[in-house]
């Protein structure tokens, strides 16, 4: 209750904050001035409540209404805010009455506008983003091998199963190899999102699809999560050594769920190109230390919307895209749903359909 208190608090600071620094250079009039204090307020409130929505024992619809308005609220809040501290630094090296009145009516403007689009990215199915591995050693057989990755679907309040079922569609359209899920797939118990989730039963593929969780399955019942993967996703073998470990964080939830890529490929048969699935590109180091030569990731969302892209490589090596780690290649997916807001500016969402080929001699 004391963190939360203090979210509250902070929240309420930085609504105040937007308010004392556009308000007063907006021509409002009375109505106009309460109206806008009373949506500063409003945000303050909803977004807390968005965000343990999930924790309420309400009826399901009307708890997913409550996310919906808060995270659109957390969404606008956030552009919002940076425009707001972006605006005063303009200010503070070019100060003008005039200068200050545009500004404080096109902060808002802005800000909407970058929700609007951000929304529409967020919501539209993933465009496919193809990627080809250069691996040395390439068996023939598998030259062109094609890999389709989704990750951090978030299936909860705003992701249902329709979304869901238009993602299936266009990733069985791609006729893979092989699926690659590489976690944070639900925001919810599986009792709340079953249903939802379903459709992935749907994924077909040559080989089969193969899921790791994900730091949001352990919040969600990661125990009752797996079992559920379990019972939709069909596993089979290949001509690869496919490993997957659990989150990176998962040490915290589980002492016996600790990541350990070491022990994912032990026993397993040698000569055969190593790919790992695992949540968190944080795994890398560990796995190029346990000889695999490819780690699919997702996790970081690409940053989802800016200017938090910015910061995602403050908590993680590797933000979005290929990346080399000795002789171990990274993927990381930008994600295939979102979190939180619905929305997406500068990090497209994707589904990724990678291609083994035969690395060329250094």
């Amino acid at each position: 209750m004391r963190v939360l208190s203090i979210v509250i608090l902070i929240l309420a600071s930085l609504h105040a904050y937007i308010g004392w620094r556009l308000l007063p250079d907006i021509s409002l009039g009375n109505t106009g001035l309460i109206v806008s204090i009373g949506l500063l307020v409003l945000s303050a409130l909803l977004i807390p409540l968005a965000t343990l929505s999930r924790f309420f024992t309400w009826r399901q619809a009307l708890t997913d209404r409550l996310a919906w308005v808060g995270f659109l609220s957390m969404g606008l809040f956030s552009s919002m805010l940076v425009l707001t501290l972006s605006r005063d630094l303009v200010l503070a090296f070019a100060s003008s009455a005039h200068l200050a009145h545009v500004t404080a009516a096109a902060v808002p403007m802005l800000a909407l506008l970058v929700t609007l689009v951000g929304f529409i990215n967020a919501r539209r199915v993933p465009s496919v983003v193809d990627v080809d591995i250069p691996l040395r050693g390439l068996p023939p057989a598998l030259e062109g091998f094609t890999i389709v990755q989704i990750s951090d679907l978030h299936v909860g309040p705003t992701i249902k199963a329709a979304k869901v079922e238009a993602i299936v569609r266009r990733v069985n359209a791609l006729e893979a190899d092989l699926i690659a899920l590489t976690g944070d797939l639900v925001d919810g118990s599986v009792e709340e999102l079953s249903a939802d989730i379903a459709p992935l039963g749907k994924l077909s593929s040559r080989h089969g699809s193969f899921v790791v969780t994900g730091n949001h399955e352990y919040y969600s019942g990661a125990s009752q999560w797996v079992a559920e993967f379990k019972r939709l996703v069909q596993h089979a073998g290949a001509s690869l050594v496919v490993a997957g470990v659990t989150d990176y964080t998962a040490y915290q939830f589980d002492t016996a769920q600790r990541s350990d890529p070491q022990r994912a490929v032990a026993g397993s048969p040698a000569g055969m190109p190593r790919i790992l699935l695992a949540h968190q590109p944080r795994s890398a180091q560990a796995a190029a230390d346990a000889g695999f030569d490819l780690q699919l990731s997702g996790h970081t969302h690409g940053g989802q919307f800016w200017p938090w892209n910015l910061f995602v490589r403050l908590q993680q090596p590797y933000t979005a895209g290929l990346h080399r780690l000795n002789q171990l290649w990274i993927y990381t997916s930008r994600g295939t749903g979102y979190w939180g807001p619905p929305k997406r500016f500068g990090a497209p969402a994707e589904i990724t359909r990678l291609r083994l080929i035969t690395a060329t001699p250094e």
